[in-house]
């Protein structure tokens, strides 16, 4: 089993060369062209709750999506807060449409099981995420991955947080949390990332997924019954009921997890940053006071949540927001629209920490309510609070910064966050 410390994460992190990954993960696909996405939503939500089309109707754009799964049944999309809630909290809508899609590639994972199946195996799951194994990454993995990046650049006076340091630090840290090679870290997240062009590159993405497979499945053999405190070895031990999981299902878990957990927090961080770095004034007011913080990282995930729609379909015909959804027809509903919904927030397009707190619906909501969302929070506050620590003066570039912008469907980040800080 491959042991890890801080200082030896931080130490190798300084001077990896890991720009073959940022490269792929930052490439123009086709779901990240797409700027505008919420004000046409918000103009269809005012019309109606929920509408007989895909989002991508709504928008006026061909569906980047490509595989027989969404052309072969009829589509539908939540738009409102409301009624985006009642259809995730309602058993009636299935989350098995994940297995015709990701599933392909993934697996079967607790994001595509039902009732007790989902039950059991998210109690298994989550045995992997105690806090004692949490407050063991915070210090082998969360800090020495955030601050062996700024070590990069903080003699510079200025950095892409996006691509220098959004889009690294939950790779670093989640391979840690594996137990991985340093070697292996940048290979392994590439495939990862490769499976989540299923949509448009099926090939690539079973390629891709093969080999996470070959790479992983002697990896938990191998720990099965050790006593080491990395994640796969927490998952291949643990037991409930008299139930284990058998090595495919760590594999796609931890296929799930790297796109679902590393992805996802590296673009919600990139975008908060740069919400925080376009609203000075609330970036001074968190400076000085970082009893700001939780409010700040929940602003973030409302305003722009790094996975934009979720798709459910229904197990028997349902009524939702006045709109006849048959057996067998597919709901996407949209949590960015959501949590954009002007009827549960004032002023909801807008960037502000100071709101009044009411729940969003960035990670879901009932029995499929993202697992990983206390991670996720506390990267987001370690890497923000890191970069008010060691970059004095931040700010956004004031000619690089000029169209900084978050932009995708599906999946949304900056298309950078161009900064300059002063040097002690």
């Amino acid at each position: 089993m491959t042991t890890t410390t801080g200082s030896e994460l931080r130490e190798y992190i300084r001077t990896a060369d890991d720009i073959g990954y940022v490269t792929a993960a930052a490439a123009e696909t086709p779901r990240s062209r797409i700027v505008d996405l919420y004000a046409p939503l918000a103009e269809a939500r005012d019309r109606a709750p929920v509408h007989a089309c895909k989002q991508a109707d709504l928008l006026g754009m061909e569906d980047y999506r490509k595989q027989e799964a969404f052309t072969r049944v009829p589509f539908f999309c939540a738009l409102s807060f409301e009624h985006v809630q009642q259809a995730l909290a309602d058993e009636r809508f299935s989350s098995k449409f994940w297995q015709e899609t990701i599933g392909e590639v993934w697996g079967d994972t607790i994001i595509s099981m039902d009732g007790d199946p989902h039950r059991r195996h998210r109690g298994l799951v989550t045995q992997g995420f105690t806090r004692r194994s949490v407050a063991h990454w915070e210090e082998t993995a969360f800090l020495p991955a955030i601050h062996g990046l700024i070590d990069r650049f903080e003699n510079n006076g200025s950095a892409d947080l996006y691509r220098e340091f959004t889009l690294l630090f939950p790779v670093y840290i989640i391979t840690a949390m594996l137990g991985l090679p340093y070697d292996d870290i940048q290979r392994f997240n590439t495939w990862a990332g490769e499976t989540i062009s299923v949509f448009y590159d099926y090939q690539g993405a079973v390629k891709a997924s093969r080999n996470l497979e070959a790479y992983l499945a002697p990896l938990v053999e191998e720990r099965r019954g050790g006593d080491g405190e990395d994640l796969i070895t927490l998952l291949a031990n643990a037991e409930l009921d008299g139930n284990k999981l058998e090595t495919i299902d760590i594999i796609s878990f931890v296929r799930l997890l790297l796109s679902a957990g590393g992805e996802t927090t590296a673009r919600a961080t990139g975008s908060l940053l740069l919400g925080l770095l376009q609203h000075p004034e609330q970036l001074d007011a968190l400076a000085a006071d970082r009893g700001l913080m939780p409010q700040t990282i929940e602003e973030g995930l409302r305003w722009e949540p790094p996975l934009t729609s979720i798709n459910r379909v229904a197990v028997e015909d349902v009524v939702l927001g006045g709109v006849e959804i048959p057996r067998g027809g597919v709901l996407e509903t949209s949590l960015g629209a959501a949590n954009r919904d002007h009827t549960r927030w004032s002023d909801a397009e807008n960037f502000d920490i100071f709101r009044e707190k009411l729940p969003h619906i960035t990670f879901a909501w009932g029995q499929h309510a993202c697992l990983g969302t206390h991670l996720a929070r506390t990267e987001m506050s370690m890497a923000v609070a890191a970069v008010l620590d060691r970059l004095p003066g931040v700010r956004l570039d004031p000619e690089a910064g000029q169209d900084a912008r978050v932009q995708g469907i599906g999946l949304r980040s900056p298309n950078k966050v161009p900064v300059v800080f002063d040097v002690r």
